[in-house]
Order: structure tokens, then C-alpha cells, then sequence
């Protein structure tokens, strides 16, 4: 199932905070919008292993996808 559609309604939704003035969650869905790449991008690798017949793990990867942002 091809799941990088949400990353069409996370631009929807910046997009409707920039132009209604929120810029706090503007920036936000930004921060959501990059996490959701990489959990695409490491889903996709997982699935290309497994097609493979290569065994993958799981939670191997970066922590944090969001070089110099800290929680």
C-alpha cells in the first residue's frame, strides 16, 4: 500500500496554516512532514530487503531524522 499520500495532506495542511497565520504549527507539520519521508523511506528499504529474501530488523536506523531539532 503506498503510503507517501500523507505526505500530500501534511503540505495541505502547512499550506492552510501559512495562510491562516499560524506559523508555530506551520513549522510543526514541516518537522512532521521530514519524519514521515524517513519512516516512508525506511519502510520501503525493509520491504525491498524482505522481497529479497534478505532478513531485515527492526528500529535500526538514525533516532532522530530531525538533525539538530531536540525533544
Amino acid at each position: 500500500m503506498r503510503s507517501d499520500w500523507i505526505l500530500d495532506v501534511l503540505a495541505d495542511l502547512r499550506s492552510f496554516a501559512q495562510a491562516n497565520d499560524l506559523p508555530r504549527l506551520a513549522e510543526h507539520l514541516d518537522d512532521t512532514a521530514l519524519i514521515a519521508t524517513a519512516e516512508i523511506a525506511m519502510k520501503n528499504e525493509r520491504s525491498a530487503k524482505h522481497a529479497d529474501g534478505k532478513q531485515s530488523k527492526t528500529g535500526t536506523g538514525p533516532r532522530d531524522f530531525r538533525a539538530g531539532h531536540h525533544s
